[in-house]
């Protein structure tokens, strides 16, 4: 089971054809407006929520506000758990069902209890991961690396107490209690992590291990899952890209559709720039009503066929977005707008291959700036090159699945 966007799907799609390669039966449950992907990549597939429901949390501001987000994604997180239990208690075959749950897919964890089957964990980001030592960064402090571990800790205490727990662990022990199980006590803090599985799907050159991460966790690679990623571009694409100078590529992501400010202003930069660009997003009605010449939009193109052919890639900081920009060695501008992006914004600019530009400071003149740096640096593509030939042969998908069976 799996929760979140487009994008955070995928992995597990991809996951779950490299199961069924090997084998074994796989059933993938989930938001309603997923089964279309799941089925032409032939899987079964069991709709857990309306697609309604998800089409609704893409239409709405809060989905993308730091502040009203992570209360947004909460209830509707917890709305569904107890009906995604019930439905996926049915199919458990005693001595033959394993389930793998993404990190807010909390419905799997209910049933390796009351049913005793084992249970996979997967986290595509690092941003879950906690620690004392280099933190995620998810406020204005960022890694907290030169705060003293005992603020650490309390820091950590302090956002499950105000935060974390009324929003997820209150509710989650109401539904355990009816179940018959025992009460957890700060999910995010270790329990996130308890199962026979766990794993992240980075590799460790993109967020290194600390020593107080859990001990069992295991760093896999990133998923490269894209649908139809070996297919050719479609034609207008390819004429386009062959008709001029490497364009930039722009995209919001899969998770909103209340970007208008995000795509006006890195457009605009890119007349600025005089750049050619692609404009990827599902729903038009973002975009300025007529685009420049020289800027043409398409609702969907695969980023590992895409990107290759890029200067440089503006988007939000999804980790799907990231790792296809680094293994294409591409450079990247990003406007992180809420949850794990911010996180993985900072771990980019770490690495030397791209910059990061607030949401409040998101103008053209500002990313046009930007873009010229990102394009004049010598050492951005240096590690850019870097990056991408680490990932040359990598294979997130495969590895994960290697690390699954072998706990069975």
């Amino acid at each position: 089971m799996a929760l979140g966007s487009l994008g955070d799907n995928l992995p597990f799609m991809a996951l779950g054809a490299e199961l069924e390669r090997r084998g074994h039966e796989v059933r993938l449950y989930g938001n309603g407006y997923f089964q279309r992907h799941a089925e032409e990549r032939g899987l079964h597939f069991t709709a857990t929520s309306k697609a309604e429901e998800y089409e609704a949390f893409l239409n709405s501001p809060a989905a993308t506000d730091p502040r009203k987000g992570m209360r947004y994604v909460a209830a509707s997180v917890m709305a569904g758990v107890e009906a995604s239990y019930q439905i996926m208690a049915q199919d458990v075959l005693h001595g033959q069902t394993m389930a793998i749950a993404s990190t807010f897919a909390f419905a799997p964890r209910l049933l390796g209890e009351t049913h005793g089957i084992p249970v996979t964990v997967i986290h595509l980001s690092p941003s879950v991961l906690r620690s004392e030592f280099c933190a995620p960064r998810f406020s204005p402090l960022g890694h907290m690396t030169r705060l003293p571990r005992v603020v650490k800790r309390f820091i950590w205490r302090t956002m499950d107490k105000k935060f974390m727990d009324p929003l997820y662990t209150v509710p989650f022990n109401v539904i355990r209690a009816r179940l018959g199980l025992a009460p957890v006590s700060r999910m995010f803090n270790e329990w996130l992590h308890q199962a026979d599985t766990a794993l992240c799907m980075a590799p460790d050159w993109f967020s290194a291990r600390q020593p107080d991460w859990p001990a069992q966790l295991e760093m896999s690679g990133f998923p490269f899952a894209e649908h139809g990623e070996s297919q050719p571009l479609p034609g207008e694409l390819a004429s386009f890209i062959g008709a001029g100078a490497a364009p930039v590529v722009i995209t919001a992501g899969t998770a909103n559709a209340v970007s208008h400010a995000f795509f006006s202003a890195a457009i605009a930069a890119c007349r600025l720039r005089g750049m050619r660009a692609i404009v990827v997003t599902a729903d038009p009605k973002q975009l300025p009503s007529d685009l420049p010449d020289g800027i043409i939009h398409a609702n969907y193109a695969p980023f590992a066929t895409l990107l290759p052919h890029a200067a440089a890639f503006i988007h939000h900081g999804g980790i799907g977005s990231v790792s296809q920009a680094l293994r294409a060695g591409v450079p990247q501008l990003i406007q992180p707008m809420a949850f794990d992006q911010f996180d993985n914004a900072s771990r980019v600019v770490q690495l030397g291959v791209g910059r990061e530009i607030l949401p409040r400071h998101f103008a053209a003149e500002r990313v046009a700036r930007a873009l010229e740096t990102l394009l004049g640096e010598s050492s951005i593509a240096a590690n850019c090159k870097r990056y991408q030939n680490l990932l040359r042969d990598a294979d997130g998908i495969r590895r994960a699945g290697d690390l699954i069976l072998a706990r069975r």
